[in-house]
């Protein structure tokens, strides 16, 4: 957690890592609940008696996206949200590798690292950071991935 971060301190974090999130469950119901809102029904994540057989897994598996979704609320809990801030928007991804698949029962968490702030505007700054969801007990991360996110800083109001 980074309590009470600033933008000037979040500028200062540059090349570090800034937190570790605590650990979450990938259960089926997550799985279940990410197929049906997008629609990838695929067997490997969402048939749990086919995956016995079939799979090399031996199990389900998460969406490979639904691995990535969990980078914004990890982001939050990790406190990476600095004061002042009016809004944040996703700006985009670089470089994202899907490395290890996260077995239905798995315990994930990230670590990240602030990469990059740049300046964007009077208020406005654009963040890089450097994710990595870690799977507990697996020397391997499920994945590795660069998330930009567009912050606006709440503006002071003028006096009349």
């Amino acid at each position: 957690m980074t309590p009470g971060l600033t933008f000037e301190g979040m500028r200062q974090m540059v090349g570090q890592e800034v937190g570790v999130s605590g650990w979450l469950t990938v259960d089926q119901g997550m799985i279940d609940q990410f197929a049906e809102c997008t629609g990838d029904r695929q067997w490997i994540h969402v048939d749990v008696e086919r995956t016995k057989r079939q799979s090399p897994f031996r199990a389900p598996i998460a969406h490979g996206y639904l691995t990535l979704s969990l980078i914004t609320a990890f982001a939050l809990e990790i406190g990476l949200l600095p004061e002042n801030t009016q809004a944040a928007f996703n700006y985009g991804l670089d470089r994202v590798r899907f490395v290890a698949p996260v077995r239905v029962g798995s315990r994930v968490r990230m670590r990240s690292a602030l990469v990059s702030m740049e300046d964007k505007g009077p208020g406005q700054y654009l963040v890089k950071t450097n994710n990595t969801i870690e799977i507990e007990g697996d020397e391997r991360p499920a994945l590795t991935a660069e998330a930009l996110v567009m912050f606006y800083e709440r503006r002071k109001k003028r006096q009349a």
